[in-house]
C-alpha cells in the first residue's frame, strides 16, 4: 500500500522502511532498467513507483518487455513507465549509459543482462560514465546484534577482486559518502580481517594498520576509520571488550569494509540468506549510483537497492 509518510532528510536511516520514506521525501527521480524483460525486475519497478520513489524507463525489446508485464499483472508500470527500444543488451547498456550522461536517467538498474555487460559500457572511455575513481559496490543489511535494529554496510563483495591498499582507500572513501547519505554525520568504518592482531603473516591487517592511520590523520574527513578487526569485535561490544579493544569504531560498525571480493561476497550472502535480512547495494564512484542487484534477489531487495540510489543520487 503507498504512503505519504516522509522522512527528514536531517534523521539516521534506521532500516529499509525508513530508507523508502527517505527516498519518497526526495521525489522522483528516472530508474533505467537495462534490459527490462526480467519478471522479479519489472516487479521491483512497479513497486518502486507505486511508492513514488522512482520513474522507471524500461529499455530493451518493447514487445517482450510488455507481455512479460501484463503476464504479472503490471498495469500500473506499463502505464507510467518510458519505454525505450534496443536489440539487445550491448545496445541497452549503451543506450542506458547515454541517457544518463544527458540527464534523462539518474539510476541505473541492471536487468536481464551479465554485469559486465553493463559495466562496460559504464565505464566505456569515450561514452561512458567514468569520474576517474574506482567503481565499488556497498551493501546495506538489517542488524540486530546489539539489540535494536539498524543499517549496517558491508563493501566492496561486488567488483574489486583483491583491491591493492590505494584501492582500499577508495572504497573506504565511497563507503563513507553511502554512509553520509543515509544520515550518520561521521560513521564508524571497520577494516575487516580474520584477526585484530597486526602480523605480517595475513597482509589485509597490514593495510587496515595503514588505513587506521590515514583515518586517524583525518585523510578520510568525518568519520572513523578502525582496523584491523574480526567480526565479532566490529559489531559486538561485549567481544570487543574481552579482547581489550577501545575507540568508537570497535563493537559498534556501521559499515564493515573486508579485504577482499571473496569475504565480502560470503559476508553479504550470510546476512541474507543466514541472517534473513533483506539487503539493498549501490555501485558507487561514477556519475551516478549504479544498482547491480543478483538475479536472485527479491523484488522487495530491489525496491531497496532503488531507495538507496535515490538517496545517494540526492547528495
Amino acid at each position: 500500500m503507498q504512503t505519504t509518510a516522509v522522512l527528514s532528510t536531517t534523521e539516521l536511516i534506521k532500516d529499509f522502511k525508513e530508507l523508502r520514506l527517505r527516498a519518497r521525501g526526495v521525489g522522483l527521480k528516472h530508474v533505467a532498467v537495462v534490459v527490462a524483460d526480467d519478471e522479479v525486475a519489472l516487479q521491483a519497478a512497479a513497486g518502486a513507483l507505486e511508492l513514488g520513489i522512482a520513474q522507471p524507463i524500461l529499455i530493451g525489446d518493447e514487445t517482450r518487455i510488455r507481455s512479460k508485464a501484463e503476464e504479472h499483472g503490471l498495469r500500473n508500470l506499463l502505464d507510467g513507465a518510458q519505454f525505450v527500444s534496443a536489440t539487445d543488451s550491448s545496445e541497452a547498456a549503451k543506450i542506458a549509459a547515454r541517457m544518463a550522461r544527458d540527464g534523462q536517467a539518474d539510476i541505473l538498474l541492471k536487468g536481464h543482462l551479465r554485469t559486465d555487460e553493463l559495466l562496460r559500457a559504464v565505464l566505456d572511455k569515450e561514452n561512458g560514465l567514468r569520474t576517474g575513481r574506482l567503481l565499488s559496490d556497498v551493501l546495506l543489511y538489517e542488524d540486530t546484534l546489539a539489540g535494536e535494529r539498524r543499517l549496517v554496510g558491508i563493501t566492496d563483495g561486488g567488483l574489486n577482486v583483491a583491491p591493492t591498499l590505494e584501492q582500499k582507500k577508495q572504497i573506504v572513501q565511497n563507503a563513507i559518502e553511502v554512509m553520509h547519505a543515509i544520515g550518520h554525520k561521521r560513521p564508524r568504518m571497520a577494516i575487516m580481517s580474520a584477526t585484530e592482531a597486526v602480523t605480517d603473516s595475513v597482509p589485509s591487517t597490514l593495510d587496515a594498520k595503514v588505513l587506521t592511520e590515514l583515518g586517524s590523520a583525518g585523510y578520510f574527513g568525518e568519520a572513523d576509520v578502525f582496523g584491523p578487526l574480526a567480526l565479532d569485535n566490529a559489531l559486538l561490544e561485549s567481544a570487543a571488550r574481552a579482547k581489550g579493544i577501545t575507540g568508537a569504531v570497535a563493537g559498534h560498525a556501521d559499515c564493515m569494509v573486508v579485504p577482499n571480493i571473496e569475504s565480502g561476497n560470503l559476508l553479504g550472502k550470510a546476512v541474507k540468506y543466514l541472517g534473513g535480512s533483506q539487503c539493498a547495494h549501490v555501485v558507487v564512484g561514477a556519475r551516478i549510483p549504479i544498482l547491480i542487484p543478483s538475479r536472485v534477489e527479491s523484488a522487495d531487495d530491489k525496491v531497496n537497492a532503488m531507495a538507496l540510489g535515490v538517496v545517494f543520487a540526492r547528495r
